[in-house]
């Protein structure tokens, strides 16, 4: 079921489309892939929305740096100097997060308005991006299907061609409040994880995997979360085929879980410390599911490189229930 949401300035039509299946709900706008709500029972079949978003068009046009909910692309995170080399080639991009590259570009993903069809319990979101765009190469074709499975889990899988060498990162951006309301920082957190990448002042990851023992960064128990986190963490499991889990996040007031299961190799966990007005810091979590930041520039890190011929595949699964 899809209904009007906005229009943007060049006439452009926004749309927003409504998913439901086995007590959850989530409502996806055209604009930026956007998760804009989901919407899950407490231990006491209470229903409230658990990830943040702006009740119209306006606000996250008005407030695009949180990127709430949004399709991240082509490259999730930050790109050192704004610059990498592929080939013996030198590309250049927007230097959006200063000195940085960050989330491709200030025109990314997050800011187009996809193609919306919908599949069985889902939909599927398209676009092309042209060769160039925000200073990437190649002609990228972008598919990203959104489904609902049996038990109500959010099922995200990416899929990316190109005609030409490029580099392609893609994650959704959710912030999770468990609650509905309020703070997340009293969340507790496990996540499979023994080493996380180190970052200089600028968050760009200093090439050393260090071991998360007898860190604040040690989330392998679960433990209550605090601020003070916006890092990349490198999940013992690695790229793998299909998705496997690496995280949960629990409430322990309303008793929500979210469990986080993907293939990406790395997870960044942002604690939304700087989330700026009308938001508050520490409303939400974000969990984003990547390769590691800086890839193209880092060659001892997983590849990020994607060729002709070959498929970009990447799948995101986020599970809901309440104890």
């Amino acid at each position: 079921m899809s209904e009007h949401f906005g229009t943007l300035s060049d006439g452009t039509e926004v749309h927003r489309w409504t998913l439901e299946r086995a007590g959850t709900r989530v409502r996806v706008l055209s604009y930026g892939g956007i998760v804009q709500s989901v919407e899950v029972p407490d231990r006491d079949g209470r229903t409230a929305n658990v990830v943040l978003g702006f009740a119209d068009l306006d606000g996250y046009r008005d407030h695009p740096e949180p990127f709430l909910g949004a399709l991240i692309g082509r490259y999730a995170n930050r790109i050192a100097r704004a610059r990498f080399e592929l080939d013996g080639v030198l590309y250049a991009l927007e230097a959006n997060g200063s000195p940085n590259s960050l989330h491709g570009g200030s025109r990314g993903f997050d800011k187009r308005v996809w193609d919306v069809e919908p599949v069985e319990h889902g939909l599927r979101l398209s676009r092309v991006s042209p060769h160039g765009e925000e200073g990437f190469p190649g002609r990228l074709e972008v598919t990203a299907t959104y489904t609902l499975d049996a038990s109500g889990a959010l099922r995200l899988a990416y899929e990316a061609v190109t005609d030409a060498p490029t580099v392609v990162n893609l994650t959704n951006h959710s912030y999770f409040n468990l609650a509905g309301s309020g703070t997340a920082t009293g969340h507790e957190l496990r996540l499979a994880a023994s080493r996380y990448t180190p970052v200089d002042d600028d968050l760009i990851p200093t090439g050393d995997l260090a071991p998360v023992a007898d860190t604040r960064f040690d989330f392998r128990t679960s433990r209550k979360l605090g601020p003070g986190y916006d890092h990349n963490y490198v999940l013992d499991k690695g790229v793998t085929a299909a998705a496997e889990e690496v995280a949960e996040l629990h409430d322990p007031a309303s008793g929500r879980v979210l469990t986080v299961a993907t293939t990406e190799p790395g997870l960044q966990l942002y604690t939304g410390d700087h989330l700026p007005a009308p938001l508050a810091p520490g409303e939400g979590v974000a969990l984003e599911t990547q390769h590691f930041p800086d890839s193209p520039n880092r060659p001892a890190f997983p590849s990020t490189v994607l060729r002709p011929g070959e498929v970009y595949r990447s799948e995101t699964v986020y599970g809901f229930s309440a104890r």
